[in-house]
């Protein structure tokens, strides 16, 4: 299934997901036209080590160079592919949780959430040397935000079937609740049965995902008006 737009518009301009997009965009083109050796030391050095976390820890070496990556991790990405899903998801679901959390708030909760599913990556590959990076994390947030806020909402989705476009108009809570699934069987197998190389990092998404439903809780102000829905 993929996500082509919702049907809730915006009061605002998205300002802050416009500019988050932007900087993951500046940032994996300068990563682009790096030579593949200092590319690599780049992603090294700011993205998120999980053994490198574990050993500052153990060894009561914490200071600065061990947390930063725990922020910068979310503006780096691996592949164009890796980019545009990520952005995609984010521009889909963005604007309208911004919309509700205001500017100000949405940023911060943006970070939250993906220091959150940093915290749950680490937790389940605390042995791991990969550097995990994406944005995916925090906005697994976004999205569980928006699984609050607007389950009722309509996700136009692109589902292929025997080569086929079909095009279904699927509930939020639907669409975001078998993600969320999708997510958590993965998590679980590669955990419980030891399965790897995937290359994603499935309980950044999880962890990312509930812990937006929680920080929710404490960002948004409810203004108790109506929502209005575009069929």
């Amino acid at each position: 299934m993929f996500p082509l737009r919702d049907n809730i518009p915006s009061t605002k301009k998205p300002i802050v997901t416009y500019i988050i997009i932007a900087l993951n965009t500046i940032i994996y083109i300068i990563q682009f036209i790096m030579p593949l050796e200092a590319e690599e030391a780049f992603v090294f050095k700011f993205g998120f080590v999980p053994i490198v976390f574990l050993r500052a820890i153990t060894e009561n070496n914490l200071h600065i160079g061990v947390f930063y990556p725990l922020i910068t991790s979310m503006f780096l990405h691996g592949s164009w592919m890796h980019l545009i899903s990520n952005m995609w998801a984010l521009w889909l679901f963005g604007d309208n949780v911004e919309d509700r959390l205001g500017h100000g708030r949405f940023i911060l909760f943006y970070l939250l959430s993906g220091l959150i599913s940093m915290f749950a990556h680490f937790i389940f590959n605390v042995h791991s040397f990969v550097p995990a990076i994406g944005a995916s994390g925090a906005i697994a947030g976004v999205m569980g935000a928006y699984f609050i806020l607007f389950p009722y909402s309509r996700i136009i989705t692109l589902i292929p079937v025997l080569f086929m476009p079909l095009f279904w108009r699927v509930p939020a809570s639907v669409y975001l609740g078998i993600w969320f699934l999708l997510q958590l069987f993965n998590g679980l197998l590669s955990s419980l049965i030891g399965i790897r190389g995937s290359g994603v990092a499935w309980w950044a998404h999880i962890g990312g995902f509930l812990g937006g439903i929680l920080l929710l809780n404490l960002f948004y102000k409810k203004d108790y008006r109506l929502p209005v829905y575009y069929e």
